[in-house]
């Protein structure tokens, strides 16, 4: 009897001991997150383990996730659901139900999860673009790219590209019954990234002549040349996102070589050729200096020119939104960007939203205090976060008032 309450004691402590995480004081619902944390980081565990055995790759472990959160086009009744194609590419349509007064809204969404993970289908996104169609009677495009480790860039950029340059034809729009004039590309994390990519390939395409009205990015991935920003020195091991978690999906999105990931985490990868991009991720000139929190900003060490000549996409605005000049930043539509204090991605969206602001573009830029990131897809179920609510909320409002 004692040996077996021993073992169960031993068993409990080694649990609690996986189970808990330091969570920051300003985090609401902390047990919550600290099981959604435990979930992911076993999931993570996993994936090395069938990695490093040759059972499985990486990131097709993690989409086991994706799978278990599938759920089928389903309509109600406010919304009719729909799996299509756009261009040969998989998109997920939802159509309002309800009459309209005249044209309707239209978002094209782009789901996260690093370039490698995640579908149009997942409970979340699936939840995430409903109410959107719903709330503002609009049509929604969620669109299911093509993901690494199998495509690597530009593959995922072209397939979100041809999709939303396929349904911005004027015939397309008026198939859907859509106001040309009301328009937006949206996306979460990686999904962010390929939204502000797509917005600033636009305005070079001289076949599109229809004219974004917004975007909005959630958490966006908008740079890889600095991978020590404050943000990732100081959510470095945060809930969700952890840094080296997001060197592996930027890493992946160019190549499933380990010498990028290995160059990328020790933040060594970016040719000496290239110092001139640096001046658009510069912290120590583009946060605000409460977010500067006392760091010192050092000179990039420099890597080897071989990695950008096989592997140029970490260098392409494409890839990194950040990286294009200012000027090419000017004439991009009504913006709205979302960044969380717990996470490594806060600098990118922080500095974006900021050159976006100095180069005349409208932006509003909520900052979440109480928030890390991919928090906007703990919606339902019993692991749903207030704050992910709230969040979601204030992203359709802002949708609502301004698309």
């Amino acid at each position: 009897m004692g040996a077996k309450l021993l073992c169960l004691f031993l068993a409990s402590a080694l649990l609690a001991y996986y189970i808990y995480t330091p969570i920051p004081e300003d985090l609401e619902e902390p047990w919550k997150v600290m099981f959604i944390t435990a979930t992911f980081r076993a999931m993570g565990h996993l994936a090395e383990v069938a990695d490093q055995l040759g059972l499985m790759h990486y990131m097709e472990t993690l989409m086991l996730i994706t799978a278990a959160e599938y759920v089928a086009p389903t309509s109600d009744e406010n919304v009719t659901v729909m799996d299509t194609e756009f261009s040969n590419v998989a998109v997920r349509l939802y159509l309002p139900r309800k009459a309209a007064d005249g044209l309707r809204r239209a978002v094209v969404y782009f789901h996260g999860g690093g370039w490698s993970l995640g579908h149009a289908g997942m409970k979340p996104y699936d939840h995430l673009t409903r109410w959107t169609s719903n709330r503002l009677n609009a049509v929604v495009v969620s669109v299911n790219y093509r993901l690494a480790p199998k495509y690597h860039f530009p593959v995922q950029f072209e397939d979100v590209y041809s999709v939303t340059k396929f349904f911005l034809q004027s015939s397309i729009l008026s198939q859907y019954g859509v106001d040309p004039d009301r328009v937006c590309v949206a996306g979460d994390s990686a999904g962010g990234n390929l939204a502000a990519a797509v917005a600033q390939q636009l305005l070079k395409d001289p076949e599109v002549k229809t004219k974004l009205k917004a975007q909005a990015l959630l958490y966006p991935a908008l740079q890889p040349l600095d991978l020590n920003l404050p943000s990732y020195q100081e959510n470095e091991n945060k809930p969700i996102l952890p840094r080296l978690l997001m060197v592996k999906f930027w890493s992946e999105y160019f190549t499933s070589d380990s010498s990028l990931r290995e160059a990328m985490a020790s933040n060594r990868h970016v040719p000496v050729e290239s110092s001139h991009l640096f001046q658009f991720v510069n912290w120590s000139n583009l946060l605000p200096e409460e977010l500067k929190k006392g760091h010192v900003y050092t000179s990039p060490t420099y890597g080897s020119s071989e990695l950008a000549e096989k592997y140029p996409g970490f260098l392409d605005p494409r890839a990194a939104p950040l990286l294009a000049s200012d000027a090419q930043l000017r004439g991009l539509p009504l913006t709205y960007v979302l960044t969380c204090e717990h996470d490594v991605l806060r600098d990118d969206g922080v500095m974006y939203a900021g050159r976006l602001q100095a180069a005349g573009v409208p932006v509003t830029h909520d900052h979440a205090k109480d928030a890390f990131h991919g928090v906007m897809m703990f919606v339902l179920g019993p692991a749903k976060l207030a704050v992910g609510y709230r969040l979601l909320n204030r992203y359709v409002e802002w949708l609502n008032e301004n698309l």
